[in-house]
């Protein structure tokens, strides 16, 4: 049997051969049904290349009514250029009005969006990009190819302060100029697209899936995002308070084009309420009938809301983590405490990863090994666990006349995160190193979560390993907030991304494993399953792997 694209076009050889590990490896099914879905194929081919017909969609199984209202619990934050969106919260509300090209599954696979379809070569290095036909702005204009290549240059732009989705295009921006590189992105026609990379990258997919991707119109003005609501998906906003509440409305008068390929819109309304960062008063707003959905839940409150009538668990494995880390680049009375790799593997001989994950997260997880890639990502190596030595971590603080020195270690007010770092300060204490804990309130947390000395921030799934790395660990990316800076491991991280046979990419991802572990950059103790509850009768609203909602899918039981 030929498998391809949905082009019609046959798969690389590097896919049809990941396809045979997956078969015999539960573990990593999920990984590759997003590396074949990646390249281009459809996700019915995906699943029969592993032998498996794909599950039926929930919204094609029970009727559904047209209408009503759903009511979300979750933060409600500032809107900004989606660029420099840093939380899924952001996204979750615009992305009633502004679509992405392609949208990331719970099973992995991609599905087109924006995009009817794409391919890319077998080296990774050539993308086209078909346009979906027949898609409007709001305004009545026309959604073309030059639309996707206008958004693509966007990405680009390395002029744009806190611009994340750099991190995700670095293939195709200039060095030089700090832009998309000349002739890189071509329109061909009105609704084809080329790309043409210098060097092969397999990641350009996913990152355009991710929530900073969301496509704006020609003239877009983040200021006036609000007053001025253009774009391609079905619901308009109706009002914003920042920390109270944001709600959708249908737009009535718009065709809008996924009714066709997803069914919906259904909802009529939709209001996203912030009850702040305490998870017993959300409990306590399901329990009084205010809300039908809540964002996401951890830890022991899981239970209590499984005890409550009337709602619905819902629970996705996924790469979600946290991370605690020292800062390296940050100056604290005019020194660089975390420059010193002593002081780094100090911090993670001193903590025990499984203690993190039972008293931080319930044991709801499975350990992870500092260095933020995990048997769920397809390319993952085993390097082993990291090695936990209270004595030793003392006595190498000591030898970086860091001895007397007190941490200040800052954490989120939040229930789990909260509780991961409580655990890290109470194996640093016991191994004699001086900790002061700082909580702070979301509103002041998310401010400066990039600059903290010592601090700890949660990091939502990414289909693939690399994808982290080249986020989070590169050189000068908006997001590295550990102050990473080693060519050693950039230049890992830009031969992982060229590479686009998995098995062969597992050799370099092994290296740079153990080249994390080796640095101290981080201490990032566990992954964890996800879990949120949803009122009975609703449907599309379980937990997204990415912390996605998609209002057009959410409906009630007719």
């Amino acid at each position: 049997m030929e498998f391809v694209t949905r082009m019609g076009k046959p798969l690389p050889q590097s896919v049809l051969k990941s396809a045979e590990r997956a078969k015999s490896d539960p573990v990593s099914r999920r990984e590759f049904l997003a590396v074949a879905s990646a390249f281009g194929a459809s996700s019915a081919t995906a699943y029969a290349m592993l032998g498996m017909a794909r599950p039926a969609q929930a919204q094609t199984q029970p009727a559904l009514e047209k209408g009503g209202t759903v009511r979300m619990q979750m933060e409600v934050r500032a809107l900004k250029d989606p660029r420099t969106y840093d939380w899924p919260q952001i996204a979750n509300f615009t992305r009633g009005w502004l679509e992405y090209l392609a949208i990331w599954e719970n099973d992995g696979t991609f599905t087109p969006a924006l995009l009817e379809s794409w391919e890319i070569n077998d080296s990774a290095t050539e993308y086209m990009l078909h346009v979906r036909k027949g898609v409007t702005w709001n305004d009545g204009s026309a959604f073309t190819a030059q639309d996707v290549a206008r958004n693509i240059e966007g990405w680009c732009d390395k002029t744009i302060e806190g611009n994340s989705m750099t991190g995700r295009f670095a293939t195709l921006i200039d060095d030089a100029t700090g832009k998309a590189r000349a002739g890189a992105i071509e329109v061909l026609d009105p609704h084809t697209v080329k790309l043409t990379l210098p060097k092969s990258d397999i990641t350009l997919i996913p990152g355009m899936a991710d929530y900073p991707a969301a496509i704006t119109p020609e003239g877009f003005d983040p200021e006036n995002m609000l007053q001025n609501p253009v774009g391609t998906g079905p619901y308009l906003p109706e009002s914003l308070d920042v920390g109270i509440k944001g709600v959708l409305v249908k737009n009535p008068d718009h065709n809008w084009w996924g009714t066709e390929v997803f069914g919906g819109p259904y909802i009529d309304r939709l209001e996203y309420i912030d009850y702040g960062t305490d998870p017993l008063t959300w409990i306590e707003a399901a329990e009084a009938g205010e809300i039908d959905v809540l964002y996401s839940l951890g830890g022991d409150y899981i239970d209590i809301m499984n005890a409550l009538d009337g709602w619905v668990e819902n629970e996705i494995a996924s790469a979600a983590t946290i991370v605690i880390r020292p800062n390296q680049l940050a100056e604290v009375n005019g020194k660089r405490p975390y420059a010193d790799r002593r002081v780094r593997k100090a911090l993670q001989l001193a903590v025990d990863n499984a203690v993190l994950l039972e008293l931080g997260y319930a044991g709801r997880g499975i350990l992870a090994a500092n260095h933020h890639v995990g048997p769920m990502h397809p390319e993952y190596a085993p390097v082993g666990l990291p090695e936990t030595d209270p004595a030793a971590a003392k006595a190498l603080m000591e030898e970086a006349g860091m001895g007397s020195y007190e941490h200040e270690l800052i954490s989120i007010d939040d229930a789990w995160r909260k509780d991961t770092t409580d655990a890290v300060a109470a194996q640093l204490r016991d191994a004699g190193i001086l900790v002061k804990r700082t909580i702070l309130p979301g509103t002041t947390f998310w401010n400066d979560w990039t600059s903290y000395p010592f601090s700890s921030t949660n990091w939502n799934a990414r289909p693939l390993g690399v994808q982290i790395w080249a986020l989070a660990y590169r050189s000068g990316e908006a997001w590295n907030e550990f102050g990473y800076a080693n060519p050693a491991f950039d230049a890992l991280v830009s031969e992982a991304l060229a590479t686009a046979d998995v098995e062969a990419r597992r050799e370099i991802m092994a290296k740079g494993e153990k080249m994390l572990q080796d640095d101290g950059v981080t201490i990032q103790p566990y992954w964890r399953s996800l879990y949120n509850h949803t009122r009975e009768g609703l449907v599309g609203a379980g937990h997204h792997i990415g912390f996605e909602y998609h209002p057009a899918r959410m409906a009630w039981l007719a």
